[in-house]
């Protein structure tokens, strides 16, 4: 179990690696290519198949084929997908349709997004042979997760590969290295013999008894209702920034011809924000940390509405990348241990499950279908008048996203009865 950590940390790099490749930047290929009105479908499609392939690949890894090598066949699975996608764009070039390239990029992310909860089972499961506390040891470790994301979003940006299919080839690329490494991992026990169990157990839907608790109930309401936010900056917010590129004042500025890399930014702030959840969840409790969450997303929409790529309009572009770690963090890492620290041990791990399916699930999901439809009002509307603005179509859909997340907030506010101890936090 020598250099653990370090091979550990080389896994989580490469899984975010290639999830980095072409999250932040597909949008932009999909409206290069005509398929702007298509880009909610290719987001919501992580919620749908989130629903049910990491608890079916979960099971798989529990009773018949080892963590580290269900992780190596999923990323060999979803590379080879993801490079057919890459291939139906390298052949039909700007005339590829949706039917060409949807399928093979639904099978990829199909049997990518299960990889996340398994290399946490490869995680622990190493550390604990090696005798190490999983608590002090994975933040540290996961951390390279979100450096690979960033590093894999910069290749993309500066290789001119944002707007074009190469990208879906080097998320590909990055799976296959990643499909032979996990191979090499630690071996994860397996339980074939393990007793049989109902049709509830084995899916762990005992966790919905929680929504008979009426505070455990709003929690989950409202936790799909910000889930709806969580796609809508991956994938809207690099098409918006290309769009500057079409008014010529606009069109060399940097925070334009760099706009994946400007997006960046929403990820190193992440990775810092994780640092301020201990402090701000002692002092003020779930409550407040949700509704500083909340006002923190409608701070992104509306700066990025706001925002324009030089002088002021820059600076308001990266208050709008800054403050999506606050939001991104203080919503699903805080909501994550409320859910740990309210539920019974027996249901702990389903619990979680529940609160992942109403928010990366169902949230994310439902979300991206409507701020498809938002943008095709207000940006891609083909009967919109001639000398509409499509920019200011653009800062309205980004409004629209600010006022749901501030209504929201509000009745979270008013509805989510909950006395913070310090004591217990």
């Amino acid at each position: 179990m020598k250099g653990i950590k370090f091979r550990l940390i080389v896994m989580n790099f490469l899984i975010f690696a290639v999830w980095g490749a072409y999250l932040c930047s597909l949008g932009i290929y999909l409206g290069r290519v005509g398929m702007g009105a298509h880009i909610g479908k290719f987001f919501a499609i992580q919620g749908i198949v989130s629903l049910f392939m990491p608890t079916l690949i979960g099971i798989i890894a529990d009773r018949w084929v080892p963590a580290q090598k269900m992780l190596g066949i999923c990323h060999f699975l979803a590379a080879i997908f993801m490079a057919l996608a890459g291939y139906m764009g390298l052949k039909y070039g700007n005339d590829i349709t949706f039917g060409q390239i949807f399928p093979w990029y639904a099978l990829s992310v199909a049997f990518f997004m299960p990889t996340i909860a398994l290399g946490n089972s490869v995680s622990y499961n190493a550390l604990n042979q090696a005798g190490l506390d999983t608590v002090k040891a994975f933040p540290p470790i996961r951390v390279f997760g979100t450096i690979g994301f960033i590093l894999s979003m910069w290749i993309v940006n500066f290789t001119g590969f944002k707007d074009n299919y190469m990208q879906l080839f080097v998320s590909a690329a990055w799976g296959i290295i990643l499909g032979f490494y996990a191979f090499t991992l630690p071996n994860c026990p397996v339980n074939k013999n393990v007793e049989s169990k109902s049709f509830v157990d084995t899916f762990g839907l005992r966790a919905f008894s929680l929504f008979k608790d009426s505070k455990m109930c709003i929690f989950f309401i409202f936790s799909f209702l910000l889930g709806m936010c969580l796609q809508v900056t991956n994938g809207f917010a690099t098409p918006y920034l290309d769009a500057f590129g079409t008014d010529p004042q606009y069109a060399n500025a940097f925070a334009v011809k760099n706009n994946v890399f400007l997006s960046s930014i929403s990820q190193i702030s992440e990775t810092l924000c994780i640092l301020l959840i201990p402090f701000f969840l002692k002092k003020f409790g779930i409550k407040k940390v949700m509704l500083i969450a909340f006002v923190a997303w409608a701070l992104r929409f509306f700066f990025l509405g706001a925002g324009y790529p030089t002088g002021f309009g820059l600076v308001l572009l990266i208050l709008s990348m800054i403050v999506y770690g606050v939001a991104f963090d203080f919503f699903n890492i805080s909501g994550s241990l409320f859910v740990d620290q309210n539920t019974d041990v027996s249901i702990r791990s389903s619990a979680q499950g529940v609160f992942m399916m109403m928010t990366n699930g169902l949230g994310a999901t439902i979300g991206s279908f409507c701020a498809q439809a938002v943008v095709n009002r207000f940006v891609f509307n083909p009967s919109a008048d001639p000398s509409f603005n499509i920019m200011t179509g653009w800062s309205t859909a980004w409004y629209v996203f600010a006022a749901f997340a501030f209504v929201v907030g509000i009745l979270f506010a008013i509805l989510f009865k909950y006395k913070h101890n310090p004591e217990k936090a």
